[in-house]
């Protein structure tokens, strides 16, 4: 393990590509308006599952959801709420369809972000105060090098694509934005991933790929790109936020950085096309 000025490298043996594609996770990878979301989906879980009359406390209860809410990072956001049914049943309650929970959680977290994209909208806050300290230059040396980009992110395409918009970074993807859908069978990052090898032609290891959850790293590691975690700290906008960099470390995170600041550096480690 050694380390470029705030560049931690994990992997020494990390794809050297040339890459000639790279694919963005977006909620704190890119977006901060989002931050702080866990603290509206897991309060409202403790609350759905202390309502089954279960003996167990509150703080037992808010381990179990933070354990499958974090651990399911980075997938569509359906995923936690299915867990969060079966989580019902276990205790003895009657589960509601996942859907519904998950519509009730972005009523309650759209309470929280409305305003932060309102104000980007109107322009009374930068967009630029709202995303991953640097994540426009990088996007702009990748687009100057003809890089393509792609975004997938496991919160509702809807969103995304107003969100992406919002902070003015939708120019930077064109037509390779992705996000989850009702019908969630039918999406996911492997399968973009997948995309990008079969119908655009890119070889695996001329992907890398950028991401603060455990699932877009482990799909990136599957196909032999260059994973790069990002271990924001969405609160406080600067250094690594240590919960992150662990988990991004065991899905196999080549390089870990916190944000984008130190891009001369990055791009010493990262050799385009």
């Amino acid at each position: 393990m050694s380390s470029t000025d705030s560049i931690e490298i994990v992997n020494r043996d990390y794809a050297r590509g040339p890459f000639r594609a790279a694919i963005f996770d977006f909620d704190g990878t890119l977006s901060l308006l989002r931050r702080n979301w866990q603290a509206v989906m897991i309060p409202m879980m403790v609350e759905i599952l202390a309502e089954t009359g279960t003996q167990e406390t509150r703080d037992q209860l808010h381990t179990c959801v933070d354990e499958f809410v974090m651990r399911l990072n980075g997938k569509q956001t359906i995923y936690q709420m299915i867990q969060l049914a079966e989580e019902v049943t276990k205790r003895g309650g009657v589960a509601l369809d996942p859907l519904t929970y998950k519509h009730r959680y972005h009523d309650l977290l759209w309470e929280q972000v409305g305003g932060r994209v309102e104000s980007v909208r109107n322009n009374s806050v930068p967009a630029d105060s709202l995303t991953v300290p640097g994540s426009r230059p990088l996007l702009e040396w990748l687009q100057r090098s003809e890089t393509v980009m792609y975004l997938a992110s496991g919160t509702d395409i809807s969103y995304v694509r107003d969100e992406v918009t919002v902070l003015g970074l939708d120019h930077f993807f064109g037509d390779h934005i992705y996000g989850a859908i009702d019908d969630y069978k039918n999406f996911s990052k492997a399968m973009i991933i997948e995309r990008m090898i079969r119908d655009a032609g890119f070889a695996g290891n001329e992907i890398v790929g950028f991401g603060d959850g455990y699932v877009e790293i482990e799909e990136i590691k599957k196909v032999g790109g260059l994973a790069i975690g990002v271990a924001s700290d969405e609160e406080a906008c600067e250094g690594i936020n240590e919960w992150k960099r662990n988990r991004l470390i065991q899905a196999g995170a080549d390089i870990i950085i916190g944000d984008y600041r130190e891009l001369g550096s990055l791009q010493s480690l990262i050799q385009l096309a």
